[in-house]
């Protein structure tokens, strides 16, 4: 059985939430963090809705339960860009259920909550505001240039299992094809035309400059 909410409700109760989507390495994470630090929010970081993931089962959820079914971690890096890029999309998709259930329950604070959000462009339509969306955008490269640069875990772990590959050259180069299909210039186009306010990333524009252009289409 499926339950929905209409998106009218949803509105209603995430009238205190303020979205930000768009590409990888955009500064959604560091914008969201500032702006929770600034306005005395609640910061809801990416995969923020993970406290929930007890929650899915591989019949409701195949995607997010992807790594309880894989083989081993050679096939997660080894796939193809099209089942990679499919099993990102699948994730999002899945997602959205835990993202609304996560922020009704932080809505309870009464608080503003700041989110990186996978939520797509038209679900956000249905239960925002033009002026608590914001898209932030990065060139498509810079995903794949910069990914293995950043020295979070995850990212990490998954190098130590490209260079303990059959073929580590070949692997990797696979595995950089998966993050160009994942960060496509069609996904960069899609997010760029989506009718919401959006933000470019900037070299020569600073962090701060950038915290107040949101503060000011927030209404902040």
């Amino acid at each position: 059985m499926s339950i929905e909410i209409q998106s009218n409700v949803l509105r209603h109760v995430l009238q205190k939430v303020y979205f930000i989507n768009g590409t990888a390495y955009a500064g959604k994470s560091t914008l969201v963090k500032r702006l929770a630090q600034k306005h005395e929010g609640i910061c809801c970081g990416e995969n923020y809705h993970d406290c929930l993931m007890d929650a899915v089962d591989v019949e409701h959820q195949p995607n997010l339960c992807y790594f309880q079914t894989m083989k081993d971690w050679q096939e997660f890096v080894n796939r193809t860009p099209e089942e990679y890029s499919a099993w990102i999309a699948g994730c999002s998709q899945e997602a959205e259920d835990l993202e609304f259930c996560r922020l009704i329950q932080l809505a309870e604070t009464g608080k503003r909550i700041f989110v990186d959000t996978n939520l797509s462009v038209e679900t956000l339509r249905e239960v925002s505001d033009y002026h608590r969306v914001a898209i932030l955008l990065a060139p498509p490269q810079v995903s794949v240039e910069r990914f293995f640069q950043r020295e979070d875990p995850e990212k990490q772990f998954i190098l130590e299992q490209i260079r303990q590959a059959e073929n580590p050259e070949k692997t990797m180069e696979n595995y950089r094809a998966c993050l160009a299909a994942v960060n496509s210039q069609e996904n960069y186009r899609a997010f760029e035309n989506a009718g919401l306010f959006t933000l470019v990333r900037d070299e020569s524009r600073t962090l701060e400059q950038s915290l107040a252009l949101l503060e000011e289409h927030f209404g902040l």
